[in-house]
């Protein structure tokens, strides 16, 4: 079984965290992976790092231009978490653009993926009926969960196909713009997080996009199976470096 759908399948509300591969220094990539783990995050999404990040906030957007500066490339990110494996068992999700992933080559990034361990993509630019019509049978032929993304404007039509065609979890953005941190959700997004609560998935949903602290972790998980926290993560390795990687889950888990 995928080792996404096991944890899932964990009695407890799951915390994802999402760094930018390269990021503060090229070779941090492994290091911040391995800490993440010991820190008790359930699930870790490497961040690869693309000039035109369409759906990515200011924080990561940095992020991305200094990784992609230090000499980050899906080349050498391949490279570095070739032996991962070996220490880290979380599931491991890279969230990247698809252009980079189609210069590589599709179908050999999704077999490179298997190769090191990864065990999902989340390619916010991927269309959904592209990936069921071109692209789903490589995905499952390499053993590679597609994680699609609904916002509160996606309709309920196109919310049961990615749910009819999705075979991990949906990622639900919290509301609609870019990523970037957020204090606390108000009444719209409580109002969204019910709605699709109560459609009854098939796939659990995990919240991003505003996540930053316990608060707002615990709002995000009071309907959903989790929360992925990104820009508040990648602000904190901006001041603090990687040596306090711990201190920031504990303060998000109320440790």
């Amino acid at each position: 079984m995928n080792r996404i759908n096991q944890k899932l399948q964990e009695d407890k509300k799951l915390l994802s965290i999402y760094f930018t591969a390269g990021y503060p220094s090229l070779h941090d990539t492994v290091g911040v992976i391995e800490d993440l783990e010991k820190s008790g995050v359930d699930m870790i999404e490497i961040g690869l790092p693309f000039s035109d990040p369409l759906a990515d906030g200011p924080t990561i957007q940095e992020s991305s231009t200094q990784a992609l500066e230090n000499g980050m490339t899906s080349e050498l990110l391949f490279e570095q978490i070739a032996d991962v494996r070996d220490t880290v068992s979380v599931p491991l999700i890279i969230m990247g653009y698809l252009n980079p992933m189609m210069q590589y080559g599709l179908e050999a990034f999704c077999a490179k993926c298997k190769e090191v361990g990864i065990d999902g993509l989340i390619i916010p630019d991927m269309p959904v009926q592209v990936y069921h019509e071109q692209y789903q049978a490589t995905f499952e032929k390499y053993g590679l969960i597609n994680v699609f993304l609904i916002t509160p404007q996606t309709s309920e039509e196109r919310i049961r196909f990615i749910d009819s065609i999705s075979n991990g979890f949906i990622y639900m953005v919290s509301s609609a713009g870019t990523t970037g941190a957020k204090s606390s959700f108000g009444n719209t997004q409580e109002t969204y997080f019910d709605r699709i609560g109560n459609m009854n998935l098939k796939n659990p949903q995990i919240v991003g996009f505003g996540i930053s602290n316990h608060e707002t972790f615990t709002q995000a998980t009071n309907k959903a199976k989790g929360a992925i926290i990104g820009s508040a993560f990648i602000k904190h390795l901006t001041k603090n470096g990687t040596e306090t990687i711990k201190d920031f889950v504990d303060m998000v888990l109320d440790k």
